[in-house]
């Protein structure tokens, strides 16, 4: 609440009363995109989700040439039919457009805030909804991507991770010093696989994130990832959870990275992967450094540094882990969603169905016995 019981994002809390605008129109649509931006904050909403989604309120506000209390619902029709027939956008990134423009709509209509009584009177007209159910991109499917994105191969992953190395070989036979970085990017590339890890949380981690399970001595001090910096939810904080280690070259890697390699950087903060530039290695650098090894080796463009999280899942779900597992492991809340990330191969459903048919023929020579 403000000042007077106001809630954020008032327009009596963002215009000041009583002054006359020197650009009225420019003013009033800025003091709404403020209004608008504190009102979000105001519900726990993550600043790049606000800042997001008031650039494309902008977008919109530029393709109109219009301003909110012009909108319309045609001049909404044109920007996303042109944004999927120019810009060839995907489904989802409609969708995510309609969603800022529809919630921005919709606070200027809230009677809370006071900002279709500030239309009206200085503009003599109001803001209107020019999102609803008519021209509304429906969610039909649990899977909006591009068709093409999958996981890697079995063959795929390992070239992968052979490629990755011999950059820390050719670079250390040079004599170079970035045979350091080489070995701190294929350590990650391993990682982010050995833990099914999205970008954000491969990047996030410290060294004290990786602990003891006591149930798998083996892997000794890298038997649990703890993984802090998790997707979170709508107006909530990173979620937590922890990744048991299930590969026992991944305690190997970490183990030899971490003891090892690591303290040659010279670098003393708590971040797992220290950068040249800075404490850590931003998400740009590992999606451009693992598309520079795909392409090195002429893989498919549809694998990305996400691919390594599907095939966590896959590969797991091949072997006969049990799903509900799997699931912990990645964090989904659905089942449906680690369902979506399984793309099993041929073999894998071969394999499958002989089992089936095999146990059939078993049952079948028993009864007649």
């Amino acid at each position: 609440m403000g000042s007077g019981g106001q809630l954020a994002g008032s327009a009596g809390l963002v215009l000041v009363g009583g002054v006359a605008l020197l650009h009225p129109e420019e003013q009033v649509f800025e003091a709404m995109l403020e209004g608008w931006g504190n009102q979000q904050l105001a519900r726990n909403l993550a600043v790049a989700t606000v800042t997001s989604r008031l650039r494309q309120v902008r977008a919109f506000g530029v393709h109109a040439q219009a301003f909110p209390w012009q909108w319309s619902c045609s001049l909404a029709d044109d920007w996303f039919a042109d944004l999927r027939s120019v810009h060839r956008v995907g489904r989802s990134t409609v969708r995510s457009y309609q969603g800022a423009v529809h919630g921005f709509c919709e606070y200027l209509l809230d009677p809370a805030y006071g900002w279709v009584q500030e239309c009206q009177t200085r503009f003599g007209t109001h803001p209107v909804q020019v999102i609803n159910e008519v021209n509304a991109a429906a969610h039909v499917a649990d899977f909006e991507g591009e068709p093409s994105r999958r996981a890697f191969t079995r063959e795929e992953l390992q070239a992968l991770f052979d490629h990755a190395d011999e950059q820390v070989a050719r670079k250390q036979a040079m004599g170079r010093k970035g045979w350091l970085s080489a070995f701190r990017d294929a350590t990650i590339i391993k990682v982010a696989y050995g833990f099914g890890l999205r970008r954000n949380e491969t990047r996030m981690l410290d060294v004290v994130d990786f602990g003891r399970n006591p149930d798998g001595s083996e892997f000794g001090q890298y038997g649990v990832c703890y993984v802090r910096h998790g997707k979170a939810q709508r107006g909530s904080t990173p979620k937590r959870r922890s990744v048991l280690t299930v590969h026992p070259w991944t305690a190997e890697v970490l183990a030899q990275w971490v003891e090892e390699v690591r303290p040659r950087f010279g670098y003393e903060g708590p971040a797992a992967w220290p950068s040249e530039r800075g404490p850590r290695v931003g998400v740009e650098h590992l999606n451009k450094q693992l598309a520079a090894y795909r392409d090195e080796l002429g893989m498919d463009p549809a694998l990305g540094f996400h691919s390594l999280r599907r095939s966590y899942v896959t590969h797991l779900i091949e072997d006969g882990w049990d799903p509900r597992f799997v699931q912990e492991q990645v964090g989904h809340e659905h089942a449906s969603t680690t369902s979506i990330y399984t793309c099993v191969s041929s073999d894998y459903r071969v394999r499958t169905l002989r089992r089936a048919l095999d146990a059939l023929v078993a049952e079948a020579l028993v009864e007649d016995v």
